[in-house]
């Protein structure tokens, strides 16, 4: 085969591995379940043994896993990962890149992926938490501040029945992403108290400028993410 024919036949190789790849939004195993102008939301179930398509991720975000898995991340253009992932594990993956997820467990592969649609502005801003690391023992439950990025910070919160997060005020808006089911009382100041139920993977969007106190009013342990936006 000529030099020239190689080149043009490599060329077609890359184009349609190029073209083989979809936006998120086209990948049939993550389902967009929320979007305002900082982010979208997808809730992602791959079944036992199965692939995502190759897909694009255009801009940073953070995923929540819901229940222990072991899969193998495949990156285009590197070799394959295989990563164990616990209930409730809580990672930041920088973007853009194009990759395909193969779960490697006997249980369906669940997790909520925040894409963060104005992540370059974000990694401008300058700091905003005074705190980026650290765990606070509650009433009945505890707070882990996981980390910082893109100047969001993510949280960890474990409480037992009954067990409070004390009255706080937000200056920027937050999502709660429920690790597990949820039945929670949202005290927020000079309003009702409000009942939240949430299923597993549910989420929901807390607009900014607000004081509350969170109490678990179920039977079972309640753990759930927050992002905190600046």
């Amino acid at each position: 085969m000529s030099r020239h024919a190689l080149l043009v036949a490599f060329t077609l190789a890359a184009f349609a591995q190029t073209a083989s790849d979809v936006e998120i939004t086209a990948e049939l195993h993550h389902h967009q379940v929320f979007s305002n102008d900082q982010v979208r939301v997808f809730n992602v179930e791959v079944a036992p043994g199965s692939p995502t398509l190759m897909h694009w991720h255009r801009h940073d975000y953070i995923y929540v896993t819901l229940g222990d898995t072991e899969l193998s991340n495949e990156v285009e253009g590197k070799p394959p990962v295989d990563v164990k992932l616990r209930d409730g594990e809580t990672r930041f993956s920088p973007g853009p890149f194009a990759h395909l997820i193969r779960n490697l467990s006997a249980q369906p592969f669940r997790n909520v992926t925040i894409e963060i649609l104005q992540d370059e502005k974000l990694r401008q801003s300058p700091a905003h938490w005074d705190e980026d690391r650290g765990l606070t023992v509650l009433q009945g439950g505890t707070k882990e501040i996981l980390f910082v990025k893109d100047g969001i910070r993510v949280s960890e919160f474990e409480l037992q029945p009954g067990g409070v997060v004390p009255k706080h005020h937000h200056t920027g808006p937050v999502l709660l992403v429920a690790v597990n089911d949820l039945d929670l009382r949202n005290d927020v100041e000079a309003k009702p108290p409000e009942p939240i139920h949430f299923k597993s993977g549910d989420s929901k969007w807390f607009p900014a400028n607000y004081t509350h106190a969170v109490t678990n009013a179920g039977h079972n342990q309640a753990k759930f993410v927050t992002l905190e936006f600046p």
